[in-house]
This record gives structure tokens, sequence and C-alpha cells, in this order.
């Protein structure tokens, strides 16, 4: 019984110990830059080793006189021939962690696609070649968004193949694991494209309003659509491409001679007409926070009716997802319309005082505190200026249905 258990486990040590040097052998030869030369150097290193235990083991272990002058001398060339065979990798495996330091070691790099072969050919004028290029790289590699952009742009730019520019982006933000900026950032390239190849404000439109669909409720929608707000008209995009003639009238002759030139002064927009134009854009695309932010200035410094300024900004200080720069624009702004029109200490100070509740951390916290400190002093300054006259006005031009609210 004792014979049979030794027998066994002895078998299934040999088959360990086989199995574990096996796959480190394999382990290594896989990593090895020359397999085949590192086989050649296990098959020399085996002979080696196989002619020490032939001739040298049994001189060793005979003992004697012929042991000492004749084993130790094999065994000395027996080393030295293994110290050749291995000599190379004895160096490097010294010098290996000093040179890792350098240049890395043996950290492997991730996989990625490369693209400086169709770059080349897309700048010798080869776009077909380069197409093909960065779609050998894309069967590696099928959602990356340099080469989808990149293969787009050369159908849109070079081939003139619009519609299957369209397709390569839509694929793209059909692909899962995408950031949404990314997304937006290949609509938007889209919007450009319909608008710069095909002068078509309407699929720019519809390449805008996917971003607002797809990410409702982020700043990614709101950029969205304050751009569909001021798409260019279509006849404003023709323009270019069709240029009409511009009667230019002839300039006033002696004009150094004139006593008063004060009538060719040009004059200026009417405000009353900017206000009704706004607030008819905003009935169309209520979230343009820039048609809004002007009509508040509007209401403030042409119809004196800070409480309708006001009103605007407010809007657009509490819509959700607004960027935090733009918020504090607006504080301030409605901070220097509520000084330029007689607010007092209170109301100014409150108006700054959101900012600091905002955003305590941000530069613009401290800047309106200091803005506060400084307050009383600079309301001190404008009551010693001599007020302005301002005419009457109707109170409620441009009004008369209400100004459209941002969603």
């Amino acid at each position: 019984m004792n014979t049979t258990y030794h027998i066994i486990r002895g078998t299934v040590l040999l088959i360990l110990v086989i199995g574990l040097g096996g796959w480190a052998l394999f382990h290594v030869l896989k990593r090895s830059e020359d397999p085949a030369r590192l086989v050649f150097k296990w098959i020399l290193t085996a002979i080696v080793i196989g002619l020490m235990m032939w001739k040298v083991a049994p001189l060793v272990g005979a003992g004697g006189y012929g042991g000492a002058f004749m084993g130790i001398p094999l065994t000395a060339v027996c080393g030295l021939a293994l110290a050749i065979i291995w000599r190379h990798n004895i160096a490097s495996m010294v010098a290996k962690p000093f040179a890792s330091l350098y240049d890395g070691g043996d950290a492997e790099i991730d996989p990625q696609p490369y693209y400086s072969i169709p770059i080349a050919k897309r700048k010798n004028g080869k776009y077909t070649e380069a197409v093909a290029e960065i779609r050998k790289q894309l069967e590696k590699f099928p959602n990356d968004i340099e080469g989808q952009m990149m293969l787009a742009e050369i159908q849109v730019e070079n081939l003139n193949d619009l519609p299957g520019a369209e397709l390569t982006i839509q694929r793209l933000c059909a692909q899962p694991g995408h950031a949404p900026g990314q997304i937006a950032l290949a609509l938007n390239a889209l919007a450009d494209w319909h608008l710069k190849f095909t002068q078509d404000r309407e699929a720019a439109r519809q390449d805008l309003q996917q971003i607002v669909d797809l990410f409702p409720d982020t700043e990614l929608a709101l950029a969205a659509a304050q751009r569909i707000a001021h798409l260019a008209k279509t006849d404003l995009l023709l323009s270019p491409h069709d240029r009409q003639r511009i009667h230019v009238p002839e300039g006033v002759q002696n004009l150094g001679l004139l006593q008063s030139s004060n009538h060719l002064r040009p004059t200026g927009a009417d405000p009353a007409k900017l206000a009704a134009d706004y607030v008819k854009h905003l009935e169309e695309h209520p979230q343009d926070t820039e048609a809004r932010e002007k009509l508040a200035v509007i209401y403030a410094d042409h119809y004196a009716r800070l409480d309708l300024a006001a009103d605007q900004l407010d809007q657009l200080i509490h819509q959700p997802n607004q960027p935090g720069k733009l918020v504090v624009h607006w504080l301030n702004l409605l901070a220097d319309l509520q000084l330029r029109h007689g607010a007092g200490y209170d109301t100014v100070s409150q108006t700054l005082e959101q900012i600091i509740e905002r955003y305590p951390n941000l530069a613009a916290a401290g800047m309106a505190r200091n803005r506060i400190d400084l307050l009383k002093l600079e309301l001190k300054a404008k009551q010693t200026n001599q007020p302005i006259k301002l005419g009457t006005y109707e109170r409620n031009i441009g009004l008369k249905n209400g100004v459209p609210r941002g969603t």
C-alpha cells in the first residue's frame, strides 16, 4: 500500500513540476523578442548539463585525485560554456531595472489606431487611398472617434460626399459608450457642413435638434438651442455665393468747409424696433439667452423699466444647467442696471450676494465681496452726478402680448 501511495504521489508531483515548468517556459518563450534563438540556447544548455551529468558527476562522486584534477576543471568549463550561452540574458537581467526607469520596461502598450498614413495620403491628394487606410484602422477599432471624424471630414471636404459623411456621423452617434460631448461635437460638425456646403438651414437645425433630444436639460442642449436660434436665414447663407451689388451713395462734397457735420452722423438703431424684434424672436426661440439679455438692457436703459429688465435676467439666472460663468455675468449685469437706475444699497447687495451663495469657491465670489465693500462709495459717487431727465415712453412697448419665457 505504501509503495503504491508513493508511486502515485511521485507521479502527481512530477506531472505538476513538468506542467509548471512547461507553462513557465512557454510564458518566457512568448515574451521573448527572438523565440528561435531562445530555443537554441535551451538545447545547448541541455547538452552541456547532460555532459556534466554523464562525465563530470561520476568523477566528482568517485572522489580522490581524479575527481579533484578532472571534475573541477570540467565543471569550470561547463560553467563557462553556460555563461557564454546566457551572457546577454544575464547582462540584460542586471541592467533591466535601471533601463526600465527610462524606457518603461516591459509594460505593454495599449493597442491604438495610427492615422499617419491616411494623413500623409490626404496631404498628397490621394483621398480615396486615405479613406481606405482609415477603414483598415476602423476594422480593428470600430468605435474610434478620431478615425470616424477624419473619415467624415475627407468625405465631405475632399470627395464632395456629404450624404456619406452624414451616414458616418449617424453611425458614430448610434455606437454605445461615447461621451455626450463627443457626440455633440460630431453633430455640430455635421451642422457646419450642411450650412457650408449645401446652405441647408433645415438640415443643420435637425442636426442641432438631435443634440437637444439626446441630452435634454444639459449644457449641451442649451448650447444647441442657442445655436438653433441664431442660424442664418437661407438668403444670407446664399449671399456669399451670389453677391448682390451694393449701391454706395456719393459722399458729401467740400466736407471740410461745412460749419457743422452733426447731420452727417449715422443714426443708431431704434431701440423700440429692436425691442419688438427681440420679443418676436423670443416667441420662436425662448431659450435664446443673447436676445433675452439684450432685451433686458433695452428695457432698463431705454424704457427705464428696471422691473422688466430684472424679470428677463431673472429667467436667465434661474434657468437650469446654465454655465456658472454666464450666471455670474447676468448677476453682475443686473447689479450694473440697478446701480444705473437708482436702486438702493440693499437691492444691489442682495444681487451680488447671490454670486457668493451660488459659487462660494470661485474667484467671482471674492470679486462680489469686494464690490459689496465698495458699494456705498459707488452709490455716493452716483448721487453727486447730475441726474439726466429721461423722456416719457409707453410703459409696455413690445410687451403688449407678453415676452415668452424660457422653458
